[in-house]
């Protein structure tokens, strides 16, 4: 990560190196924060951040779950990350907003600390790389959704999908592919998962997985092309007899998937509806397209 100038936190802007905590912030020792990420990407109108609304909306909606009394509004938060990627001066790069519970209070009752609010930015390519990945099924479940929710970027949620990244990264694997306790295919540590069989699409259910922004425009785009795309429960064995599998996500975009659990995945990989998911997104995010306009912020207008 390439350290950018400024930081905003709590209205104010600070040095990137000035950004600093307690050590017994709330958060840090307990987990319950919220966070987001989202990219901004580079247009003949300027640097454009994908979704900006949508993504706010979601950390809203964890902070609410996390019983978090945030100072600043939606609008508020929008502005303040327009204003963070002007003050950088970046053409693209990730966002990080995140409100967390600060000093003031310990013991597992976070009422009585105060609820902080952080952005950053910095230069970031893409998380997996440009070529299709080799995964592994990881040992770890993902998270059950009667023991939290779910659909919230906790930051305590992601213990699970460190756990479950570095398992099989130690084996020289690029990402893991998380199972429910009933053996269904989820998602991965922190990307939505999707099989290609026959022309159609398939993908996991709400529920147990993270209701993802760039999962949202997969979906609507696959609409929108004429692509038959179901959503349902997946079981290992059926993802293994697939034409194509990728992942989709903020840090990962599209990416291709070419072995799981060293079987190779169709004739070859990125396969075809994969490209031109992938193709047609790219557009998107990079104000190639006028039918997808309103999903681009642009930073500068």
């Amino acid at each position: 990560m390439e350290p950018t100038e400024f930081i905003w936190m709590d209205g104010k802007f600070v040095k990137w190196k000035d950004a600093k905590i307690h050590v017994l912030t709330h958060t840090l020792h307990y987990g319950l924060g919220v966070f987001e990420g989202i990219r901004f990407y580079e247009t003949d109108k300027g640097p454009a951040v994908f979704r900006l609304k949508d993504h706010t909306k979601r950390l809203f909606h964890g902070a609410k779950k996390a019983m978090m009394k945030v100072p600043f509004t939606e609008e508020e938060i929008n502005k303040a990350i327009l204003e963070t990627i002007r003050k950088n001066k970046l053409k693209s790069g990730y966002i990080r907003p995140i409100f967390f519970y600060g000093y003031g209070k310990m013991g597992l009752d976070p009422k009585g600390a105060p609820v902080n609010c952080s952005i950053a930015v910095w230069s970031w390519g893409s998380y997996l790389g440009e070529e299709a990945v080799k995964i592994k099924t990881s040992s770890f479940t993902r998270i059950h959704p009667s023991s939290t929710y779910a659909d919230c970027k906790f930051c305590g949620h992601y213990v699970n999908s460190i756990l479950a990244s570095c398992e099989v990264k130690e084996k020289g694997y690029h990402e893991a592919l998380l199972l429910n306790a009933e053996g269904f295919v989820e998602e991965g540590p922190g990307e939505n998962f999707y099989i290609v069989k026959y022309g159609k699409i398939i993908t996991p259910p709400l529920g147990n997985i993270l209701p993802g922004i760039t999962r949202k425009s997969v979906i609507q785009i696959a609409k929108d092309e004429g692509i038959e795309l179901e959503e349902r429960n997946i079981k290992l064995d059926e993802v293994y007899k697939a034409d194509e599998a990728l992942f989709s996500g903020t840090a990962a975009e599209i990416t291709s998937i070419a072995y799981i659990d060293d079987k190779p995945i169709g004739k070859q990989a990125p396969g075809p509806i994969t490209t031109k998911l992938k193709d047609l997104f790219m557009d998107i995010v990079h104000g190639k397209s006028e039918k997808y306009k309103d999903w681009l912020t642009y930073v500068n207008q």
